[in-house]
C-alpha cells in the first residue's frame, strides 16, 4: 500500500541550537528532544534516565486507601484472595504479578483466567461463583471488570468483597465494588490515564508495599512482568509507562523470572538484549497463543513457576501453540481477504465488517489487524456460533473504535475496549444493521485522506551524518513505542552501491553510498519497492530508522528502510 510521507514541522532554529549547545549533542538530536517537549538539559536528563522516584503516588487513585486496607486484612488473616484476570498478555502478566506479590507476602492466593471460547472476555457470573466455591473472601480483578456491574452485585450477594483493577473505559454505570482502581473512572484525579492493566496492578501492589513499609525496591522483582504487559498492550510509552518499561527491561535483561527466561530461550531471542520490539513480536505472541487456542492458565503457570524444568516444559508448549495459531491465522486471513474482495467491500466502505461461522475467536483480532495493513480501514471481525457473534475490532489513527461501538450500542449485546482495540458480542440477526451503522459512523468521522496511511518523518538527514556517534545518541531515546517512536529520517537523492535484491520472505536488501562509507540497508516486507528504485542514478529517496545489526559476531550500523521512492523529490 502506498503511503503519504509526512515531515514533522521544524522546531525553532534558535531553540535547537541553544539545546544542542547546552547538552553537547548534534542539532538533529536536540530537534528530536524538542519534539518530545523536552526543552532543557534537566528535562533531558530525566527523559534519558527514567527513575522510580518519578512514579506517582499510588494513593492518588480514587478508592486506593479502601483497597489497601482490605488487602492487608486478607493477608494478615490468611483469607483467600482470588485474582480474576484476562487471557491476553496484559491480563496474564497482571494476574501473575499480584499472585507472586501476595504469595511472597505469605498470603493465601489463587488466580483464575476465563476460557476465551467458553466464557468470553471479562468477569462472568460463573467465574464469581467459582471464586465463592473456592472459599474466596476477597476477589480482585485485573485488566477487566470496569463494566461488570451485574457480576459485582453477584459477588456482593455471595458475601465476597471485590476490588476492580482495570484500565479500560468505564461505561455509564461503574460497578458498586469495595474499590475501583482505574485512572479513567469518573472523578479520578490520578495524573496519568494511560497505564496498562499490569501498570494499574503494579500501582495497587505499590500502595500495599508502602503501607507495609517495605523497601522501595521490593517490587523490582516483578518489573519484567510489567514491562512485558505494558509493551504488549501498545499503550503510550510516556510518563509512568516509560519508567516501568525501562526498569522492567533492565530486570528482564539482567535477572528475568525463571518462566520468562525459559520463554526467551525457546523463542531464540538474545539473552540480555530484550527490547520492546522483541516483546511485541517474540514474547507476546507466544503468551497470547495459549489463551487464543485453549487455556491461558499455562501462561500464568509459566510466569509464576519457580521450577526451571517446569518452565522449560511450559515454554515449549507455548511455542507449539504459537505455531498452531499462525496456521489458523493464515487460513482465516485468506478467507477474510477472499470475502472482502468478492463483495468489493473496501471500495465503498470507510469501515470494514466481516462475519462468518467457524472462524476461530482466538485469532480474529490478529486477522483484523492484518486487514488494516491491506485496506487501512477500521475493521471488525466477527465469528458466529449458535446465533451469537463475537467480534474483535481494530482501528486506525483518527478513529476511536470504542466510541464508534458506543454509537452502535443498541445493536450490540456487549462491548468494551479502548481507542484502538475493542471486543463485542452481537446477535447474528443484527450484524447486517451493525455493518451499515458502523460504516456510516466511519464515513462521518474519516475523510478520504484519513484512509491513506501516513509515514511520519521526524527530520531530513544527510547520509554523511549517519554514524556510530549518532546511533549512540538515538539509542538513549529508547524504550520506543506509541508516543515515543523510534526516530525516523528521510534522505533525498541517494546513490545505490550495487543493485538491490529481494532476500528471505520478500525483504528488500541493498547498500547506499555516503561520502565516507557504504551503508547496509534492509526493508522488511518491502520487496514490491524494488521496482521503484533506480540503481543507475542518485535519485532514490529513503525513509528509515537507524539501528544496530549483529551478524556472524559482527555488529554494525544498518538503515531499516520504511519506504522508498525515486525520481523527483516527493512533496511533503
Amino acid at each position: 500500500m502506498l503511503k503519504h510521507w509526512e515531515l514533522a514541522s521544524e522546531a525553532d532554529s534558535a531553540s535547537v541550537l541553544e539545546l544542542s549547545d547546552a547538552m553537547g549533542v548534534r542539532p538533529v538530536v536536540a530537534r528530536l528532544l524538542l519534539k518530545r517537549g523536552i526543552e532543557n538539559p534537566e528535562q533531558a536528563e530525566s527523559f534519558f534516565n527514567p527513575d522510580r522516584s518519578a512514579l506517582h503516588d499510588p494513593f492518588l487513585f480514587k478508592h486506593m486507601e479502601a483497597a489497601v486496607e482490605r488487602i492487608i486484612v486478607a493477608l494478615q488473616e490468611k483469607q483467600l484472595i482470588f485474582i480474576f484476570g484476562d487471557y491476553d498478555v496484559d491480563g496474564i502478566t497482571s494476574a501473575s504479578l499480584l499472585y507472586l506479590f501476595f504469595r511472597d507476602l505469605g498470603g493465601s492466593v489463587r488466580y483464575y483466567i476465563p476460557n476465551r471460547e467458553g466464557e468470553g472476555y471479562g468477569v462472568s457470573v460463573s467465574g464469581i461463583e467459582k471464586a465463592k466455591d473456592a472459599g474466596a473472601h476477597l476477589l480482585i480483578t485485573v485488566d477487566c471488570g470496569i463494566t461488570a456491574v451485574e457480576e459485582t452485585n453477584r459477588a456482593t450477594e455471595l458475601d465476597m468483597d471485590i476490588i476492580i483493577s482495570d484500565h479500560h473505559q468505564a461505561g455509564e454505570d461503574v460497578p458498586d465494588a469495595l474499590a475501583v482502581i482505574n485512572p479513567k473512572i469518573p472523578g479520578s484525579t490520578y495524573p496519568f490515564k494511560e497505564l496498562a492493566g499490569c501498570g494499574v496492578a503494579f500501582k495497587l501492589a505499590q500502595a500495599v508495599a508502602i503501607e507495609l513499609q517495605l523497601d522501595e525496591t521490593y517490587l523490582d522483582r516483578y518489573l519484567d512482568l510489567v514491562a512485558v504487559g505494558t509493551a504488549a498492550d501498545i499503550v503510550p510509552l510516556v510518563d509512568e509507562n516509560r519508567i516501568l518499561v525501562d526498569l522492567g527491561l533492565k530486570k528482564a535483561n539482567r535477572d528475568p523470572l525463571i518462566g520468562l527466561q525459559a520463554l526467551i530461550e525457546t523463542a531464540h531471542l538474545r539473552n540480555g538484549q530484550i527490547d520492546v520490539g522483541q516483546i511485541i513480536y517474540g514474547i507476546a505472541p507466544r503468551i497470547n497463543a495459549v489463551g487464543r487456542l485453549g487455556s491461558a492458565d499455562r501462561a500464568v503457570d509459566l510466569m509464576i513457576t519457580q521450577n526451571a524444568e517446569r518452565a522449560r516444559t511450559l515454554s515449549i508448549e507455548l511455542e507449539q501453540e504459537n505455531r498452531n495459531r499462525r496456521r489458523i491465522d493464515t487460513h482465516t486471513l485468506d478467507e477474510a481477504l477472499a470475502e472482502a474482495e468478492e463483495t468489493h467491500i473496501p471500495d465503498d466502505h470507510y469501515g470494514l465488517v466481516l462475519a462468518r461461522e467457524g472462524w476461530h475467536g482466538g485469532v480474529i483480532g490478529i486477522v483484523a489487524s492484518r486487514l488494516i495493513e491491506k485496506y487501512y480501514r477500521p475493521t471488525v471481525m466477527i465469528t458466529i456460533k449458535d446465533g451469537i457473534g463475537k467480534g474483535s475490532a481494530r482501528s486506525i489513527p483518527g478513529f476511536d473504535i470504542y466510541d464508534a461501538l458506543n454509537q452502535c450500542s443498541d445493536l450490540l449485546e456487549q462491548f468494551g475496549g479502548h481507542t484502538y482495540a475493542a471486543g463485542l458480542s452481537i446477535k447474528a440477526e443484527n450484524i447486517e444493521a451493525f455493518s451499515e451503522r458502523f460504516n456510516q459512523v466511519a464515513r462521518d468521522t474519516l475523510s478520504e485522506a484519513d484512509l491513506v496511511p501516513k509515514l511520519h518523518i521526524d527530520a531530513e538527514l544527510s547520509l554523511d551524518d549517519v554514524d556510530d556517534e549518532l546511533l549512540t545518541s538515538l539509542k538513549r531515546f529508547a524504550p520506543f513505542g506509541p508516543n515515543n517512536p523510534m526516530p525516523t529520517f528521510v534522505s533525498y537523492d541517494i546513490a545505490l552501491s550495487g543493485y538491490p535484491r529481494i532476500v528471505g520472505m520478500n525483504h528488500l536488501k541493498f547498500k547506499v553510498r555516503s561520502s565516507g562509507s557504504v551503508i547496509d540497508c534492509i526493508g522488511f516486507n518491502l520487496g514490491d519497492r524494488l521496482q521503484r528504485m533506480d540503481p543507475n542514478r542518485a535519485s532514490n529517496h529513503l525513509v528509515y530508522t537507524i539501528q544496530e545489526n549483529e551478524w556472524m559476531g559482527r555488529v554494525y550500523l544498518q538503515l531499516h528502510i520504511l519506504d522508498v521512492k525515486s525520481g523527483p523529490r516527493p512533496e511533503l
